[in-house]
């Protein structure tokens, strides 16, 4: 029966999820039960393409991306894959009305990292787009179950907050990006003498861009907002203690958010919803 492939094309995603993000599980929790499916669909799509531009390495990455697409494009016309993350995918796709572009955009951010590219403002600003950007806003069609109207009215929003995460996760990773997999994404930024001024610089934008998405959350549904504020309260815990540390031990130690900070962080997130705070 399809209808038990179609279960475990979900579990899987649910599974991919939880092994490669403590935080988005959390975050995910603490949606609606109604949507998580959805979300845990988007997310294994996502990370089935990440895994392949990042970690991959010894093997034919742009032709197992190329692949990737190729499935991709077929489940989506056909509406069906025996690749499981892809069938849980195509399902919300077409469940929830996802934009096509939205599918392209991200693919082309992908294959953007097989290059060594130097990053100017303008492909600086693409990236982000399509690497998430559009994730954002793919959650988003899940969120307001297909209002055109509302998705509409809060699109700029979740492109900020998607845009808000890529730049925290951007300088978490600095060390990785530039010393193992010699990725540069800040335009203007020469990584060799990176400083605390071209830090800062960089923190100034993405504070800009959270208190931009704060707003926005504030108008979800309620079956989603729970769980995207404690995805943005996360995400600025980790900007913070960025934030505090200097240029040169983020380029030489990632920073973390421990688990027990991020299970304080869900319950001080709760209060503040429950008390109408948010």
């Amino acid at each position: 029966m399809k209808k038990l492939f179609d279960e475990l094309a979900f579990q899987i995603s649910k599974e991919t999820t939880k092994k490669y993000s403590t935080s988005f599980s959390l975050g995910i929790l603490a949606l609606d039960a109604a949507i998580r499916p959805a979300i845990y669909a988007i997310y294994g799509f996502v990370r089935l393409a990440d895994e392949i531009v990042d970690s991959f390495h010894g093997y034919d990455r742009r032709k197992l991306l190329d692949r990737l697409k190729d499935e991709t494009d077929y489940a989506l016309e056909h509406g069906i894959s025996v690749n499981p993350i892809l069938q849980s995918f195509q399902e919300t796709y077409h469940r929830y009305g996802l934009e096509r572009k939205l599918v392209d955009q991200f693919m082309e951010s992908m294959a953007m990292d097989l290059e060594q590219i130097d990053y100017n403002d303008e492909r600086y600003s693409y990236y982000i787009l399509g690497s998430a950007e559009v994730v954002g806003l793919m959650c988003l069609h899940v969120f307001v179950d297909g209002d055109k109207e509302k998705f509409a009215s809060l699109k700029p929003f979740a492109m900020k907050l998607g845009s808000a995460f890529q730049k925290v996760n951007f300088l978490r990773d600095l060390r990785d990006d530039y010393r193992t997999l010699g990725r540069t994404y800040f335009p203007n930024v020469d990584m060799g003498d990176f400083n605390n001024e071209m830090k800062i610089q960089i923190e100034a934008d993405i504070a800009a861009e959270f208190r931009e998405a704060l707003s926005g959350i504030k108008r979800l549904p309620s079956s989603s907002k729970f769980g995207v504020y404690l995805a943005y309260r996360y995400y600025l815990s980790l900007f913070r203690k960025i934030k505090n540390t200097s240029a040169q031990h983020i380029l030489n130690q990632r920073v973390r958010i421990p688990n027990g900070r991020k299970i304080s962080l869900m319950m001080s997130s709760y209060v503040q919803y429950k008390m109408a705070i948010l």
